[in-house]
Parts: structure tokens; C-alpha cells; sequence
């Protein structure tokens, strides 16, 4: 069965519906068939209505993600334990590396992400390691390329470079979001992978894996840890493709 391709982090405004839906007919636009949907409010708990009526009024399959931006041991600890039976997808940010360790060692975190300009020039092959040991994600973007500042622009590819290399040697499950503010900057994943292989050296197969595959693993993830008679299946969703 053919995948089709995934924006894992689009921010919207979940208190303005017509914000979301904006963003959505743009992507719809674009040929984008599934988007993962995180608040850019910060909200912690995305309101049934909400999903509900998104199902009803787009076309696009859309699914969750709450991010939470950590300081130290304890704000993870703190805000974590409400998020002991959560079922949409949980990602982790921090530039402690005593958070990013706490994080990737639990498994109520799905994503350790390092989406971030500064936060990703703090990743180490130890974090990599207990990621992949723990089976969830490490997400980079493609955002800092899209900045308008040259000087920083050269600087974000190069540590982009450099530590999405460090993660394809250690076959490590990587998520690459646009996770684009200006909704002028969104772009069908299909042209976001070709910017993965020519510009930041990721093979082909392997970019087509993580814009294609992995999303499916991750959300299989979520309904393992939601049902645990769960059996990982790739199904179709509102009659077209994942």
C-alpha cells in the first residue's frame, strides 16, 4: 500500500478556529494529506469540538501533538504527571540536557525535539542513544533555513547538517517538520524531502522514510500506549491515502 507524505508540526491558534482552518485549505492546496496539528497557545489539552470539527469540515486527516518547552529536572517532573494517560502525541524541548535525558528515558514522551536553532547545537550521541533505546522520535526542522538573515541562515544549515548526519549513522527514528510560522514559507513535504537530499546529504529512501513512514510508527505508538490489544496496521483514512 503507497504512503503519502506528513507535515508533523503545523502551529495554529486553537483559540481561532478559523485560523486552523486557514492554515489547513492552504495545505489542502499544497496536495498535503496529513498534518499534525500542535497549539500555538499553549494549551495542554486540545478540545474534542475542536477535533471533531476539523474531521467535518477538511478533507486533510489530521492528527495532535502538544510540545512542552522545559527549563529544568523539576518543571519535567512537574508538568509531566498530568500527562500520564494523554492521547495525542506528547514532544519534549529543553536546552538542559539533564531534561533531554529525563525525556528520552520516559515513555510517556513520543518525540525529543530539536527543532530549535539553539536547542539543536545541545544534542549528544548519549540523548541519541536512549531516544532510540526508548523506540520514540527526534525530531528536527527545516524552519532555521527559511530565516532571512544570511549570516544565521549559513549557520543553522551547518548544525543542521552536522547533527542530522549524527543521527542517520545511529538509525535512530527521526521526524523532519517544516514547522513554518509564515504560512507563505509551507511546502508540500515532497519538495521539503528533496531539500533533505540535496542540501543535507539524507538519502533518498531514508528521506522518503521519514516523511512517509516513521509519522505512521509514531501514531501507531500513540494507540499502543491508548489500547494494549493495539496490532500496528497502516489503514485509510477518510478514503484516500496515509
Amino acid at each position: 500500500m503507497l504512503l503519502s507524505y506528513f507535515e508533523s508540526r503545523l502551529l495554529a491558534n486553537f483559540d481561532n478556529f478559523n485560523d486552523i482552518k486557514k492554515k489547513l485549505e492552504i495545505c489542502e492546496k499544497l496536495g498535503i494529506k496529513n498534518v499534525i496539528l500542535e497549539p500555538e497557545n499553549k494549551i495542554v489539552a486540545i478540545p474534542l469540538e475542536i477535533k471533531s470539527k476539523l474531521r467535518v469540515e477538511t478533507k486533510i486527516n489530521t492528527f495532535y501533538r502538544i510540545n512542552l518547552r522545559l527549563n529544568n529536572r523539576e518543571d519535567f517532573k512537574r508538568r509531566i504527571r498530568h500527562f500520564n494517560n494523554f492521547s495525542d502525541i506528547l514532544s519534549i524541548e529543553s536546552l538542559k540536557k539533564e531534561v533531554q535525558l529525563l525525556a528520552a528515558r520516559d515513555t510517556r514522551v513520543d518525540i525529543v525535539s530539536f527543532s530549535n536553532p539553539e536547542v539543536i547545537k545541545t544534542l549528544t550521541p548519549g540523548v541519541i542513544s536512549l531516544i532510540k533505546q526508548n523506540n520514540s522520535f527526534l525530531e528536527f526542522s527545516l524552519a532555521p533555513l527559511m530565516v532571512k538573515n544570511r549570516i544565521n541562515q549559513s549557520k543553522n544549515f551547518r548544525n543542521l547538517y552536522r547533527f542530522i548526519q549524527l543521527a542517520l549513522k545511529s538509525k535512530v527514528n527521526c521526524i523532519i517538520s517544516g514547522n513554518f510560522d509564515n504560512m507563505y514559507d509551507f511546502r508540500h513535504p515532497r519538495s521539503l524531502l528533496s531539500i533533505c537530499h540535496t542540501l543535507l546529504g539524507i538519502p533518498i529512501d531514508r528521506a522518503k522514510e521519514i516523511y512517509k513512514v516513521n509519522p505512521i510508527l509514531l501514531l501507531e505508538r500513540i494507540k499502543r500506549r491508548n489500547n494494549k490489544d493495539f496490532e500496528p496496521e497502516v489503514k485509510l483514512i477518510k478514503g484516500g491515502e496515509i
